[in-house]
């Protein structure tokens, strides 16, 4: 299969000499969803940033992350934003426009969308993410997981070619987590999900990486991975309660 998206030997530090990543190789292929677990600090919000160009590579002879052939660089990042969907951990981050319908139709505007074409693809969006008929509502006052299918929503109306989640059930509650859940999961679209969620990753999830001081230190299924107790105990993490008791057959 041609993948989608190719990262080769990603290494990444801060200005305080920091090293967040180190020799990250890894590959995703089309409509394939991808969990990316690891403890707090292992580096799992910084390898998203670099996936759609937040982060690009400056001064690497060689780009580290490429997109269906095109290197995510500081000179492609504005093509990069397009393609590949970022999903903040904080809705309030994305949500900045007086009513829903001008949130989810900013970013396909941004890439030269208008008039009834930007109409049809702001309804859409909002079809997929149940929330049709929520154009005129004020976004703040919405509830923390309408406000998560808003910015689902906004990142879906501009068309990317993968979707890059950073933890997207956090200070949910239950139902609302429920309800992103299904939502994820019945999406065709290719997805990379970085979470503490371990039992979403298993629901939804066909392959999981494990990142623990900026590396990659495990990587296969969910069931394989997670069901290891004593690799998640090893990398601060803890087999998910669904494993624990889920029925043979």
């Amino acid at each position: 299969m041609n993948p989608v998206l190719v990262v080769q030997h990603l290494g990444f530090s801060y200005p305080d000499g920091k090293e967040a990543l180190r020799d990250i190789t890894f590959s995703v292929n089309e409509g394939e969803c991808l969990g990316v677990i690891g403890p707090n600090g292992a580096g799992k919000s910084t390898l998203l940033l670099h996936l759609n160009g937040l982060l690009p590579d400056r001064v690497q002879a060689r780009p580290s992350v490429t997109l269906r052939g095109t290197a995510v660089t500081p000179e492609t990042a504005h093509e990069i934003h397009r393609r590949v969907g970022f999903l903040f951990q904080d809705p309030d981050d994305q949500l900045f426009c007086a009513t829903v319908a001008e949130d989810v139709a900013f970013g396909p505007a941004q890439c030269g969308v208008e008039g009834k074409q930007l109409e049809e693809r702001v309804e859409a969006a909002l079809k997929l993410v149940g929330l049709e008929g929520f154009g005129q509502r004020l976004p703040h006052h919405l509830s923390g997981g309408e406000k998560r299918r808003v910015c689902l929503a906004g990142v879906l109306a501009c068309q990317p070619d993968i979707l890059v989640l950073d933890e997207p059930t956090s200070n949910l509650d239950p139902r609302g987590k429920r309800e992103l859940k299904k939502l994820l999961s019945d999406l065709p679209s290719t997805r990379i999900i970085a979470t503490h969620d371990l039992e979403l990753v298993v629901e939804i999830c066909t392959r999981v990486l494990v990142l623990d001081e900026g590396r990659i230190v495990a990587e296969g299924t969910p069931a394989d991975i997670l069901g290891n107790e004593d690799l998640m105990l090893a990398h601060g993490l803890e087999k998910p309660h669904i494993l624990r008791h889920k029925h043979p057959h």
